[in-house]
C-alpha cells in the first residue's frame, strides 16, 4: 500500500508558500507517497499547483467565525471532519503549531506529529503539544522553510536534502493576466504599515524601469491596496497598469512571466522567490533571516530594523539580478559584450 501523508498548514499566504518544499522532500524519499494538505479555503488554488499534492482539503475557519450559529456553518464543519477522517494516514504532520491546527491534526485518522517548541519570530501555542502523539524540537534560530522541512524529515525518518524545491507547476497556472510586453511586478501592499516602502521610491524605480521598456504591474488584494496601486499608476502614467483583482493561480502566472518582482515582506513576494524568479525583498525589520529567500542567487534581501532599504540599494540589486533592466548610471561605462564564446 502507498504511504498516506496529511500535511496541516492552513495560513497565512507566506507560511503556506514556505511550507511547499516538504511535499517534494517526501516524494524524494518515497516517490509513490500520496499527500493531502489542509489549508484555508482562500489558498486552495495555490496549493493545487504544488506537484505531488493529491487532495487539498479546504478549511474555512475565517468564514465560519462570521456565522458560528448558522446551519450552513455546522454542515460545512461536519463535511470537513468527514473529509479529514476519510483516509487512514500513516503520518499526520502539523507544521504550524497552533491549537486550531493541532485540533485538525488530532481529528484526522493517523499518528500525529508536530512542533515541540517555538522558534524565533514564529507563532506557536505551547498547549498544542498535548494534541500530538510525537513532537520534534527545532533549534530556535531556524528559517521557516527549514523548520518545516526538519519536522517532516524527523517524523518520517529521512535526512533533509540540500535541494530546495517548491514544486510549483507553473504550466498549470493561469497566465491570462500577463501583459504582452515585458513587465516588472511591484508588490507594495502589506498587512502592516511598518513593512511599507515610500511611495516616492516606488515611483522613481518605476520610471527607471519604464525608461527601459518595461511596464509596471501593480497587483492588489483589498480596496485600500487598490487605492495605492491607482495612485502609483497615476504618477507613472501609461507605463503602469493596475490589473483587476486576481486569484492566486493568476498571481502565480503573472509573477512567473515577469522580468522581475520587487516587493515588501508579503505573500506575493514569497511566491516570486519560490518560483526562483528575479526577486528583491524589502525588509524594514530584522527578520529577513527568518523568511527571506536564501535558496537562489536570483533573490536579494535588503534592509532590517536599523537600516531601511534605500532606492539606491534597490537600483543596485536590479543591476545585479538583471543589468539590462535599468539604464547605465551616468559616468559609468556600459558593460562590454563577451565575444569569447
Amino acid at each position: 500500500m502507498r504511504l498516506q501523508v496529511l500535511i496541516v498548514k492552513v495560513s497565512s499566504l507566506g507560511d503556506v508558500v514556505h511550507n511547499m518544499p516538504v511535499v517534494q522532500d517526501i516524494l524524494r524519499h518515497t516517490p509513490d507517497a500520496q499527500i493531502d494538505w489542509v489549508v484555508e479555503e482562500g489558498f486552495v488554488d495555490l496549493v493545487k499547483l504544488v506537484r505531488g499534492v493529491r487532495r487539498v482539503i479546504p478549511f474555512a475557519l475565517r468564514r465560519w467565525r462570521k456565522q458560528p450559529l448558522a446551519a450552513r456553518t455546522w454542515q460545512e464543519i461536519g463535511a470537513f471532519r468527514r473529509a479529514l477522517r476519510e483516509t487512514p494516514y500513516d503520518y499526520v504532520i502539523d507544521t504550524q503549531g497552533l491549537i486550531k491546527t493541532g485540533w485538525i491534526a488530532r481529528t484526522a485518522r493517523g499518528t500525529v506529529w508536530g512542533l515541540g517548541n517555538r522558534t524565533e519570530g514564529a507563532s506557536y501555542e505551547w498547549p498544542v503539544r498535548y494534541l500530538y502523539r510525537h513532537t520534534v524540537r527545532i533549534e530556535p534560530h531556524t528559517h521557516v522553510v527549514t523548520r518545516s522541512r526538519i519536522l517532516v524529515a524527523e517524523a518520517m525518518g529521512f535526512k533533509v536534502s540540500d535541494e530546495i524545491d517548491f514544486g510549483i507547476a507553473t504550466e498549470r497556472a493561469d497566465h491570462s493576466q500577463c501583459p504582452s510586453q515585458p513587465y516588472a511586478v511591484f508588490v507594495h501592499a502589506t498587512s502592516r504599515d511598518d513593512k511599507t516602502w515610500p511611495e516616492a521610491n516606488w515611483i522613481a524605480l518605476g520610471r527607471d524601469l519604464a525608461s527601459q521598456g518595461l511596464r509596471i504591474v501593480l497587483p492588489w488584494g483589498s480596496a485600500a491596496e487598490r487605492e495605492v496601486s491607482l495612485r502609483l499608476a497615476t504618477a507613472l502614467g501609461d507605463d503602469a497598469w493596475v490589473p483587476p483583482k486576481m486569484n492566486l493561480s493568476q498571481v502565480v502566472g503573472l509573477i512567473d512571466r515577469g522580468a522581475i518582482t520587487v516587493g515588501v515582506d508579503t505573500g506575493l513576494v514569497h511566491i516570486a522567490a519560490a518560483l526562483n524568479r528575479p526577486t528583491i525583498e524589502l525588509y524594514n525589520f530584522s527578520t529577513a533571516w527568518r523568511t527571506g529567500g536564501f535558496w537562489s542567487p536570483r533573490i536579494v534581501n535588503l534592509g532590517d530594523a536599523a537600516h531601511k532599504p534605500t532606492l539606491a540599494q534597490v537600483r543596485d540589486a536590479v543591476h545585479q539580478l538583471a543589468p539590462s533592466l535599468l539604464p547605465v548610471p551616468s559616468g559609468a561605462a556600459a558593460p562590454r559584450e563577451d565575444r569569447s564564446a
